[in-house]
């Protein structure tokens, strides 16, 4: 295959996935190491993507609603009671772990006067604590992703699996029977390495989220010990959660 028409393809490749590894892009298309230097160099010159470690971001515009402020808006209500909830579930002088997204954030909006340990890989976590003489923060490290706020990749992983926590509390974007899912491939490493660390897993997410198998598989139910949700949940899924031993709480 020529040049001209690999980089074609490798940026067809980048409009349907976010992220896509080094490796998979030497064996998708049958060629060198070298050979896909340059035309992830090329396609960076051009703003296509961004080459980070173990492959490349595209920086392409979607229309999936995936960045943080888009989150943000989004069932906000429901949000807003699921992260009160989760936040009386910390007692003092915990570490926590808490991941990215909206619903975090607004646990963490209710934490702001406890005495505890938080460990994050959030920036928007991060500034709800910026004042807080009570919360002690760590900030993971690794490659900062600015479209949901995040620092992710190895640097993020090793850190993560150097400590531990009482509790890791974190949104998601899949729940069904299979376990659970995010569409973005580029975090989830970093999700995994979280729920190892944690000793018990706290998942804070609305009932828009149940029923969807997300492209890639996180982990499966048995991983997850309590799951805050709103009352729309339906009772199909509580049913579910039941049979796998998850404690539901609705907010």
């Amino acid at each position: 295959m020529r040049q001209a028409e690999r980089i074609l393809k490798v940026q067809e490749l980048f409009a349907r996935q976010e992220f896509v590894d080094f490796e998979q892009l030497c064996s998708v298309f049958g060629a060198s190491k070298s050979s896909i230097r340059r035309d992830l160099l090329e396609l960076e010159q051009k703003g296509i993507i961004r080459r980070v470690h173990g492959g490349a971001i595209s920086l392409q515009v979607r229309d999936e609603g995936v960045d943080f402020d888009r989150l943000s808006g989004s069932l906000h209500s429901e949000k807003t009671r699921i992260g009160r909830l989760a936040a009386s579930l910390v007692s003092d002088g915990q570490t926590i772990i808490l991941g990215g997204g909206s619903t975090a954030v607004e646990v963490a909006k209710n934490l702001v006067s406890k005495p505890i340990q938080v460990i994050t890989n959030s920036i928007p976590v991060v500034q709800v604590f910026w004042e807080s003489k009570q919360v002690e923060v760590t900030l993971t490290g690794g490659y900062f992703y600015p479209r949901l706020g995040v620092q992710l990749g190895p640097i993020c992983e090793k850190m993560l699996s150097t400590v531990s926590a009482e509790m890791l509390i974190m949104g998601i974007r899949g729940i069904s029977p299979s376990g659970i899912s995010d569409h973005n491939t580029l975090i989830v490493e970093s999700l995994r390495a979280m729920i190892k660390s944690a000793r018990k897993v706290v998942l804070v997410t609305d009932h828009s989220k149940f029923g969807i198998d997300s492209m890639v598989h996180v982990a499966p139910l048995t991983d997850v010990d309590q799951i805050v949700t709103d009352s729309g949940l339906d009772t199909n899924f509580r049913q579910m959660l039941k049979e796998n031993e998850i404690e539901v709480l609705l907010a």
